[in-house]
């Protein structure tokens, strides 16, 4: 009877933990609240023209005291149409319950083509980062944004994948000519960035690439700076999605704090 009780507890052993690990569909619903649109937005009734009053560029997501938001720095606009009182804005919450949330640049990384935005009008649930030392080629992950932007509203879509290869982000030009003045930079300061097999889109710039059975963050997807000097040579896209790892978000996370 205490052998058979034991192989029992054994047993159970072996099998709780699948059962006991969350499900991605569970990850996703303690993602996405954390995930946001980024853009700009005009006053209410403010007499714009045919200017639309808010416009998604982007995505990004909350970390720290939920009123950081990260995302890429490409997403941000050049300008802001500050005479008519535009200003940068976060989009949270889902469909017809989306609110506009008014942001400021707090921080930038403009090698690594990362932002750091505040929001004044209360926390946002956050994002756990990974220290993710230890990615791997053919490790799974997942990432949420908004790959089409706000065209059905703002309804975060989720894709899967795995990291197809570690590589460095800047490839060698054929000759001196080719190569632009990012591209000089990243080369004199190289570092590597994940490669996906999953797509992104341009709407997902700035989304959280995280451990499906986790939630925590390994990046930021990056669909702009990354192709421009790996993908320039390339009749068509590749398809493949660049990350920025997420070791350089902690450093601009680090740079913000008092």
């Amino acid at each position: 009877m205490k052998v058979r009780h034991l192989l029992f507890s054994a047993l159970l052993l072996l099998v709780s933990p699948p059962l006991l690990a969350a499900s991605l569909a569970d990850i996703i619903e303690r993602v996405s609240p954390s995930v946001v649109g980024v853009g700009t937005s005009y006053p209410p009734r403010q007499p714009i023209g045919a200017e639309r009053p808010n416009q998604l560029l982007g995505t990004g997501f909350a970390v720290g005291d939920g009123q950081y938001i990260v995302t890429n720095y490409h997403v941000l606009p050049e300008l802001l149409d500050l005479e008519n009182k535009q200003v940068l804005a976060v989009f949270s919450g889902r469909g017809d319950d989306a609110v506009v949330r008014p942001a400021t640049l707090v921080a930038q990384d403009v090698l690594h083509d990362l932002a750091l935005l505040r929001i004044s009008s209360g926390p946002l649930p956050t994002l756990e980062l990974s220290d993710a030392t230890n990615v791997r080629e053919g490790d799974p992950v997942a990432f949420t944004g908004f790959p089409i932007g706000a065209v059905l509203g703002l309804y975060p879509v989720t894709h899967r994948g795995m990291v197809s290869s570690i590589t460095p982000v800047a490839r060698t030009a054929d000759a001196a000519r080719d190569l632009s003045a990012a591209q000089m930079l990243r080369m004199r300061n190289p570092f590597n960035v994940l490669q996906l097999d999953a797509i992104a889109y341009p709407g997902n710039s700035g989304s959280p690439v995280y451990h499906p059975d986790t939630g925590r963050v390994l990046g930021v997807v990056n669909s702009v700076f990354v192709k421009e000097s790996r993908e320039a040579v390339l009749e068509r896209p590749s398809g493949i999605t660049y990350v920025i790892p997420v070791v350089w978000v902690r450093e601009l996370l680090a740079r913000a704090s008092p």
